[in-house]
């Protein structure tokens, strides 16, 4: 998939934003550190040189940004996963081409 299909799923899914009690199973039963494990498993990090960086990036006006290469995530992520992340409150920031979160 390409960073334009993965922009298109999140929009697809629209519907599915914040609706965390439909993620089964959970790895935390906290939606964001949920959507946290879940894209460490989709991209975990192998170079030592990244280890201990943050899934946090950025944040601004009570929305986060969070630290994912979106070409690398487009080559490994399912739709099903995209509809996860959605369900979690990740959202696909276009104006900025990243993930983003409201705090």
């Amino acid at each position: 998939m390409t960073i334009e299909d993965l922009q298109a799923i999140f929009e697809k899914h629209n519907d599915e934003y914040i609706k965390f009690e439909r993620v089964t199973p959970k790895l935390s039963q906290y939606a964001d550190l949920h959507a946290f494990l879940l894209l460490e498993k989709l991209l975990p990090l192998t170079d030592a040189a990244c280890v201990g960086r943050d899934m946090v990036s950025a944040a601004e006006h009570d929305e986060i940004y969070l630290n994912v290469d979106l070409g690398e995530l487009a080559e490994v992520i399912a739709e099903d996963q995209v509809v996860e992340l959605a369900r979690c409150g990740v959202r696909y920031k276009s104006e900025y081409d990243c993930l983003a979160m409201f705090v």
